[in-house]
């Protein structure tokens, strides 16, 4: 009896490809939604609040204030998220930080 391998040819695989052999992004476009062919969106630039309302005190006593820009776990929301200058960031963490000590604010949520 002859020698029965069987020899298959290669599948092809699932996954689509766009031009130059890249992966193909969401949609079928290559490189995804912001490489070439992806939609393109403008992000506005975060200005400071304080700077633009002319606000030069931070109190840790306006909680109303305070509470914008602490998260709901009870963490200090960062800057590149608030779009806050600085050395306002610096004034508004120490005012939470105070409001947190004197209780006016929670140092974590309660879970």
């Amino acid at each position: 009896m002859p020698d029965e391998t069987t020899t298959s040819a290669p599948r092809s695989e699932a996954r689509s490809e766009g031009p130059g052999g890249r992966p193909a992004g969401p949609g079928g476009r290559p490189g995804g939604p912001g490489g070439p062919g992806g939609r393109k969106f403008f992000r506005r630039k975060k200005v400071c609040k304080f700077c633009t309302e002319k606000i030069d005190a931070i109190s840790y006593r306006d909680v109303r204030l305070l509470q914008g820009f602490v998260a709901e776990r009870g963490k200090i929301v960062p800057r590149r998220l608030t779009g806050v200058c600085p050395e306002h960031q610096r004034r508004l963490s120490r005012a939470i930080k105070q409001a947190r000590n004197i209780a006016l604010l929670p140092f974590a949520a309660g879970f």
